[in-house]
């Protein structure tokens, strides 16, 4: 939960360099989550999980993408 609320955090930056640190954290935080969530049996959080990643991969390619 603590990677989750510092890559918010990243992400509200101005700066493209911490925004795109604030992505690679939630994809970080995603994987995470699935662990805990695999072990648990929460495999709708698990489900929730792989699809909060693909948002965040798109968003890190986003973000390193030049303007």
């Amino acid at each position: 939960m603590a990677v989750t609320i510092a890559a918010s955090g990243l992400i509200t930056s101005s700066q493209q360099r911490h925004k795109n640190w604030g992505f690679w954290m939630f994809i970080a935080s995603n994987i995470l989550w699935v662990v805990w969530g695999w072990q648990s049996k929460a495999y709708a959080l698990v489900a929730m999980q792989f699809c909060l990643a693909a948002m965040n991969i798109r968003g890190a390619a986003k973000t390193d993408a030049p303007s």
